[in-house]
């Protein structure tokens, strides 16, 4: 069954190149990102754990951790961050997961329950699915998810973009619009009266009948 927002996220014990973890003990109190490759040594993943490893300050900032998973043992990885820190310049010191019996890839439902196979022998077209960025939070809820194909890199500045919508939602009655940057105007919810929404927020300004917006609350 398919991972929805709001979900809890699974809980799992795995190995890492950071040593073993209990994932929602690793959590802890702040956010997570996870996100996942269909296969080590890849290019376009390459690519993506160098720019993660060069933004884990900003992340950190938004108390954040990132951890990255591929259906690879963990030797594995140890030895492709060699090879990220050569081509890109960032050191990786998330940890990485080690996923080669597929079992966390199958939890967050990147895989079929069914699926099987040593992962030597596994292509990147063979774990293709396993493609997802989440964002969970405090509460070890899924926030958000986003699937990429293979060819696509993924765009980092849009996962750090939305969790600053997620963290500022999460304790403002406030949505935010599309495109929106942190600093930029928001949304008041419907939640939120035209009185309530003076008080809270020193004013608002009617856009249409359903449309209200204001400053972002620090």
């Amino acid at each position: 069954m398919a991972l929805r927002i709001n979900d809890t996220a699974p809980d799992f014990t795995a190995e890492t190149t950071e040593g073993s973890i209990r994932f929602h003990d690793w959590i802890g109190d702040g956010y997570a990102i996870l996100f996942s490759h269909p296969k080590d040594f890849t290019p376009v993943c390459t690519t993506e754990l160098g720019m993660m490893a060069g933004m884990a300050e900003e992340f950190a900032k938004r108390d954040a951790k990132i951890i990255g998973i591929s259906v690879d043992p963990v030797e594995d990885h140890h030895r492709w961050k060699a090879d990220i820190a050569s081509y890109t310049g960032n050191e990786v010191s998330y940890p990485m997961i080690g996923d080669p019996d597929m079992k966390v890839a199958k939890l967050f439902d990147m895989l079929p329950a069914e699926e099987s196979g040593d992962p030597a022998n596994r292509t990147p077209a063979d774990n293709q699915t396993v493609r997802t960025v989440f964002i969970i939070g405090p509460d070890k809820k899924v926030k958000l998810s986003l699937t990429y194909p293979m060819t696509t890199g993924r765009n980092f500045d849009e996962i750090l973009r939305a969790l600053d919508s997620i963290r500022l939602t999460a304790t403002h009655k406030v949505a935010t619009p599309a495109n929106w940057n942190n600093g930029e105007d928001v949304i008041v919810t419907a939640a939120v009266s035209d009185e309530e929404a003076n008080e809270k927020f020193g004013g608002f300004e009617k856009k249409l009948p359903y449309l209200r917006t204001t400053k972002q609350p620090g």
